[in-house]
């Protein structure tokens, strides 16, 4: 059997960490809702909800040629999380089909407070 080629064919692309994607995997709105989707899999290890629910993540874009940009925050500023849940959200999003890259921009500003969270989150912390 050869061994893999390294040249990437018209329907793939290279990311970030130099993996090959699938273009045109779906329209910026789906691959989006996927990026989304992916996000719901991470949990604050000290709150048991997911960081999309928690009102972490403020803002995900998809541009046409799949360049993804998450805007996330942490709880606070000396999380003890903030090590892990950045890097993560960024290999969940370059794990979804047409993603080409990944920009992560963990911000401060606004400040995350509780009532950032949805009413499922709330629901589930037994706040409503």
């Amino acid at each position: 059997m050869a061994p893999e080629s390294e040249e990437m064919t018209a329907d793939t692309a290279k990311t970030d960490l130099g993996e090959a994607t699938p273009v045109g995997s779906g329209s910026p709105d789906t691959i989006r809702e996927q990026v989304i989707e992916q996000l719901k899999t991470i949990f604050d290890p000290e709150i048991p909800v997911n960081i999309y629910e928690l009102g972490l993540i403020y803002q995900v874009t998809v541009a046409a040629d799949g360049a993804t940009q998450v805007t996330m925050t942490l709880t606070t500023p000396m999380c003890p999380a903030a090590e892990e849940l950045p890097p993560e959200v960024e290999t969940k999003a370059r794990s979804v089909p047409g993603v080409t890259s990944v920009q992560l921009d963990l911000v401060w500003d606004p400040p995350w407070s509780p009532d950032m969270m949805s009413d499922a989150a709330k629901l589930d912390l037994g706040m409503i």
